[in-house]
């Protein structure tokens, strides 16, 4: 497998589960629509798109309509929030008998107030429901149900996983809302995606759902099911290392506070919020600064903004696979319920999230996110200090955090994203991966076997290999350091030589060079390439000491893309 790479700029949110009797507007502009809401949604749109047998109308996406900026920041700003609020609006996005179109509805007037077609590149994010009628009519398809047979396989055996198709240059007449569906075989395991069943091309279209293309080209070796169970309850032991239990306790309970959606931790408040795109949405976050003994604002709101999975395999079977899993099936859709003790620790608080079914329908997945305090036993800050006479101080401060947690499983793969606060002022985003590998399967058990052929990955098991790809994480982030007037620098380093009137043996030494971004293009940036800091300042806001108040953007190891 190939080792990960991330594009990061960070960022976060969560959803509590309300339902009102009443529309009493929320107290927060970020707050997310209740199942109250979502039923208004669907009414009022239905009103104007009567479902029946000649009219095929679905909710591809129903999220909170992006408020103007400058009203949020004058409504949050207000004494007690006297300033009236922006329009409480939901943004629609439906599939209309083949053609995409983008909906407001206004809460106050119950009103549609904009309504127009998509035109354009892409197609909206996938759900569950079409998937899921995609799979079925595939099971029924005869062809496919011949092919099944000619392998000697079993039909009550196989499952699916989806894809979309990708780009590669069609012309728009040729680029239909098809979706491929690749088929697995269980008999005898859990674990389906180490025995992909090869050879066929399975696609259907969307929006009149029809099988409009079936290939089966060859019969591939497949992996076999022993040893790929990985069910703890299924497993016999050895399981591993012993591990003791390890259990941070909070006598007086959690340390951090609710209000609304507003979280309030140590030096540090939050609003959070769901999306069934984004997942996880953090807005509003301010850091109290004991220096002027007020609280100064950080970031506007942030977000996961997409997951770019290219696979590395230009085979028939493989070369479509480059997954953009937010944009297409939603990192909020994929989410899934957390499990007490072992997703979050003890003292964590969870919270559920809605959304809109295919049809409009509020849908609920309960305790989609944990928001918890996390003590490692690493270290903020220390120092020992032992060079004065008859005297040794030492001190230590515990990094003790604040994070908040969703698992989005989008296929094989389960994203652990979480977003760190740190009483020191910064904010970590980090993406653990997990689950199982996607794999092809060939007819070599060894690397012996293989020769000079490119199999485009590493053999894992017998018959199987793991194809090589990289995952792309990117992230939405509207920094607002102690105001809204930001500039983004870089701050290269630089070698200077030291001059020749200066006496000293030291021949050289690095500083920096700031260089303030002015476009779009002069802000884009290749992680690693150079020797440079990359920060977002205020520049009307300095320090005592006349220093620019300001925020550094701290990467991870990075690697560019290396598709042509």
């Amino acid at each position: 497998m190939a080792p990960l790479h991330f594009t990061i700029l960070i960022f976060f949110s969560f959803i509590f589960a309300t339902s009102t009797s009443s529309l009493a507007p929320p107290r927060h502009p970020f707050d997310p629509m209740t199942e109250t809401e979502l039923k208004l949604v669907r009414t009022i749109i239905n009103k104007s798109y009567p479902i029946g047998p000649n009219h095929k109308f679905t909710f591809q996406y129903v999220g909170l309509n992006e408020p103007d900026k400058s009203l949020v920041l004058s409504w949050h700003s207000s004494a007690n929030h006297t300033v009236k609020p922006p329009p409480r609006q939901a943004f629609v996005i439906a599939r209309d008998n083949g053609k995409s179109r983008e909906i407001v509805v206004d809460f106050y007037s119950r009103a549609i107030v904009s309504d127009k077609i998509h035109v354009g590149n892409g197609y909206p994010m996938l759900t569950n429901d079409e998937q899921e009628a995609a799979t079925e009519l595939v099971l029924k398809f005869k062809q496919f149900r011949d092919a099944v047979t000619k392998r000697g396989l079993n039909v009550s055996e196989i499952v699916f996983t989806t894809s979309t198709v990708g780009w590669y240059g069609e012309s728009e007449a040729e680029t239909e809302r098809v979706m491929r569906l690749m088929p697995f075989y269980l008999d005898g395991t859990v674990n389906m995606y180490l025995r992909p069943i090869e050879g066929m091309t399975i696609l259907v279209n969307l929006d009149v759902m029809k099988v409009t293309e079936f290939k089966d080209r060859l019969t591939v070796t497949m992996p076999k099911a022993n040893g790929t169970e990985y069910r703890f309850s299924k497993l016999k032991p050895p399981f591993g290392p012993t591990l003791q239990n390890a259990v941070v306790l909070q006598p007086d309970g959690p340390g951090f506070k609710f209000d609304g959606h507003i979280v309030r931790w140590a030096n540090w408040e939050f609003h959070l919020s769901f999306d069934v795109r984004a997942g996880i949405v953090i807005s509003l976050a301010s850091i109290f600064d004991m220096d002027v003994n007020k609280s100064k604002q950080v970031l506007y709101k942030g977000h996961l903004s997409e997951m770019f999975i290219p696979y590395m395999d230009p085979s028939d079977d493989w070369y479509f696979i480059t997954y953009l899993d937010c944009g297409d099936f939603g990192c909020g859709q994929c989410a899934v319920s957390l499990e007490p003790y072992t997703d979050c620790p003890a003292g964590a608080v969870f919270m559920d999230g809605l959304f809109a079914g295919q049809d409009g329908t509020p849908a609920k997945i309960p305790n989609v996110m944990c928001i918890f305090e996390k003590y490692a036993g690493d270290i903020m800050w220390r120092h020992t200090e032992a060079e004065i006479p008859n005297l040794e101080i030492t001190e230590v401060r515990p990094d003790v955090s604040l994070v908040v947690r969703i698992v989005t499983t989008v296929g094989n793969y389960d994203y652990i994203i979480d977003y760190e606060f740190k009483p020191s002022g910064s904010i970590k985003m980090g993406v653990g991966l997990t689950g199982v590998l996607e794999v092809k399967p060939v007819e070599y058990i060894h690397t012996s076997e293989v020769g000079e052929e490119d199999i485009h990955g590493t053999i894992v098991a017998d018959n199987t290999v793991g194809v090589n790809h990289d995952h792309f994480v990117t992230f939405r982030l509207d920094l607002d350091i102690d105001g809204t007037d930001n500039s983004f620098v870089r701050n290269e380093l630089v070698t200077k030589r030291t001059a020749k009137s200066v006496n000293t043996p030291r021949k050289s030494y690095w500083t920096t060079r700031p260089k303030t971004a002015k476009t779009e293009a002069e802000a884009r940036v290749k992680l690693g390439l150079k020797a440079e800091e990359l920060v977002v300042v205020n520049p009307n806001r300095k320090t005592k000491h006349g220093n620019e108040a300001g925020y550094r953007i701290l990467s991870g190891a990075a690697t560019g893309p290396l598709l042509a």
